[in-house]
């Protein structure tokens, strides 16, 4: 669980541990076992930025699966994502706000309780409509699992907005909400 955004990083991501090794399953599942159960997101700060944000709760790099990505996005008031593109499937449940997406130029709108799927090779964008309010997803893809099978596309397309939206000016995301109950 790092500090540093991966849409900005000049560094390598880690997308899938190595299977490198003395190989051990009784080691395997010790080590496993000692890992934390329970991820404490209000422990973690939203990244990147300014008109979206991620929390990133579970990816390969941490040790802990090496199946699933897990993130918790926020998107400004009026806020974008960038428009991309990659083989992995994505699930966005919809915790507040209202939005919509852009999925190979058709518009699908979504407010809070609605999921969003993003399908494979599908060229999409994120959307907070809402002018005064910001939204949020958690985001749950097998993307590691994709990319061990050497499915490997992923293209942006359109990057990340590096100025504010005109609604979104000195926006912050709420990094030590308390209340996690999404509005309807």
């Amino acid at each position: 669980m790092g500090t540093e955004s991966h849409y900005h990083s000049k560094k390598d991501r880690v997308f899938l541990r190595a299977i490198a090794g003395a190989y051990n399953l009784k080691d395997e599942l010790n080590r496993l076992r000692a890992m934390p159960r329970v991820i404490k997101g209000t422990a973690m700060k939203f990244q990147d930025g300014p008109q979206s944000f991620s929390k990133h709760f579970v990816e390969p790099v941490d040790g802990m699966t090496q199946t699933l990505h897990v993130h918790l996005e926020e998107y400004a008031p009026g806020g974008r994502t960038q428009k991309h593109g990659h083989v992995n499937e994505a699930a966005f449940y919809i915790l507040d706000g209202t939005g919509y997406e852009v999925h190979d130029g058709i518009r699908y709108d979504w407010d809070a309780g609605d999921i969003a799927i993003v399908h494979n090779n599908c060229v999409h964008q994120h959307f907070n409509k809402d002018p005064l309010k910001p939204a949020r997803a958690l985001v749950l893809k097998p993307k590691p699992m994709m990319m061990f099978m050497n499915l490997l596309f992923q293209k942006q397309v359109l990057p990340r907005p590096t100025e504010p939206s005109e609604h979104g000016v000195d926006f912050e995301p709420r990094h030590f909400e308390e209340n996690f109950n999404h509005a309807k």
